[in-house]
Formats: C-alpha cells, sequence, structure tokens
C-alpha cells in the first residue's frame, strides 16, 4: 500500500509545482497591479487543490492506461502486417478521440450559441445542436483522416514535412474563399482538436508504431501526428463554413 501511495503523493506535490508558476502570476498581478484583495480566499484554496488533485489523477491515468493502450495496439496491428486493418484503426481512433474532446464539445457548443445570436443559424437550440454537432463530426472526420495519412507516412518513411507543407498550402488557399466569421474558429480549432484526450493517444500510437517497425526511429519518425491533427480541423472546418 505504501509503494503505491509513495509514488501518487510524489506527483501530488509535482502537480502543484506544476500549478505554482501560474497561482504567483496571479496573485502578484491582483495583489501589486490591480490591487484588489483576493475575493473568497477559501474557493481559490479548495479550487486550487482539486485542480492538483485531477491534474495528478489524469497524469497518472495517462501513464498507466492511455500511453500503454496505445502502444500496445500499435505493437499488435504491426505485428499482424495487415495496412487495411491499421489504417482503419488508425482513423477509428483518431475519430473518437477527437469527437469525446472535452475541450472541443465546449467551443462547439459556444461557437453554436454565438452562429445563433448572430442569426447566421436560426435562433432555435435545434439548430445550435445541429450546428455544434456538424461542427464536431467535421473536426473528428480531418482528424481521424490526419492520423490515416500520419500512419501511413510512418509506415512509408516519408518525411514529417511533406504533408504538413501541404496542409499550410490548403490552409493558405483556402481561406481567402471561406466566410470570415468561421475563420477564427477554424484557427482556434486546431488546437482545440489536440487536447487531452487526442494528443497522448496519439503521441503512443506514433512512438509505438515507429518502435514495433524495423528500420524506423521512434524519436524521428514516432513524433509528428498531433501536428496532422491539428492542421487538417482548420480546412475541414473552413469548408464546412463554405458549405452551409
Amino acid at each position: 500500500m505504501l509503494k503505491l501511495i509513495s509514488p501518487f503523493l510524489k506527483q501530488l506535490f509535482n502537480g502543484f509545482l506544476d500549478l505554482a508558476p501560474i497561482l504567483t502570476v496571479v496573485l502578484l498581478f491582483q495583489i501589486l497591479v490591480i490591487r484588489q484583495p483576493v475575493a473568497d480566499v477559501f474557493s481559490l484554496i479548495t479550487g486550487t487543490l482539486f485542480v492538483v488533485l485531477g491534474l495528478t489523477l489524469f497524469i497518472q491515468g495517462l501513464e498507466q492506461s492511455l500511453f500503454p493502450l496505445g502502444e500496445s495496439m500499435a505493437y499488435a496491428f504491426a505485428r499482424k502486417g495487415s495496412l487495411f486493418w491499421l489504417l482503419t484503426f488508425a482513423f477509428c481512433l483518431g475519430f473518437s478521440a477527437a469527437i469525446a474532446e472535452p475541450a472541443l464539445m465546449a467551443v462547439a457548443a459556444k461557437a453554436a450559441e454565438i452562429a445563433s445570436a448572430g442569426k447566421i443559424i436560426e435562433r432555435s437550440q435545434t439548430a445550435q445542436n445541429n450546428y455544434a454537432l456538424g461542427l464536431r463530426i467535421t473536426v473528428a472526420f480531418s482528424v481521424g483522416l490526419a492520423i490515416l495519412i500520419g500512419v501511413l507516412r510512418i509506415i512509408r518513411g516519408w518525411p514529417v514535412y511533406y504533408p504538413i507543407f501541404c496542409a499550410y498550402g490548403c490552409i493558405a488557399v483556402i481561406t481567402p474563399f471561406a466566410p470570415a466569421e468561421i475563420i477564427g474558429i477554424a484557427y482556434d480549432i486546431g488546437g482545440i482538436a489536440t487536447s487531452a484526450i487526442t494528443v497522448p493517444l496519439l503521441t503512443a500510437l506514433g512512438v509505438g508504431l515507429a518502435t514495433a517497425i524495423k528500420g524506423r526511429n521512434p524519436m524521428t519518425d514516432g513524433f509528428g501526428l498531433v501536428v496532422f491533427a491539428s492542421l487538417t480541423p482548420m480546412i475541414f472546418v473552413m469548408a464546412y463554413g463554405m458549405l452551409r
């Protein structure tokens, strides 16, 4: 029991150290620059403790579940030797990770709410729900496609910058033709789509696959999936705005 508690307490302390610079900056500006007392100190302390605990549990979950799961699945598919099933798995993993991303849910709902208020869509809850769901599915599909391409790159040994340059070129071409109200959302959603759930899974998949395939270097070939997943949503969301 003590062997389990000791690493957890150490991780809890490290989580507090990670959060300390943010708290320090906020408190310094609150007291020295704004010159206002800290409101509801008890809630601040309680919220900070919950954040530290949540961060600690999240990191423990990544280390014990998501990272090993992604790597083991990559090993299994690489040994199986079926390109079709490996690419299918990559697409489904990217799609499911993005559709479950909490940050994407929140931003899609807010975007739908603002679009409704701005009369871009109908002012009804049904229209907002459909718009938000359409955004989420569009982003999830684009992330799935991005991971498929990224896995194919690892298998074929293509340089990472080839597809990245193509993606940036597509973004530059499509941006002038996209509706003004969707461009900001599209550019932000690229980063939002690669957040708490997506990044650990994709990193584990890429590193595991590069380790399992003979002739691939986990350091040079295993990383790079996340950047694909952050670029393709920009293209697809702008296209989504043009088609609506």
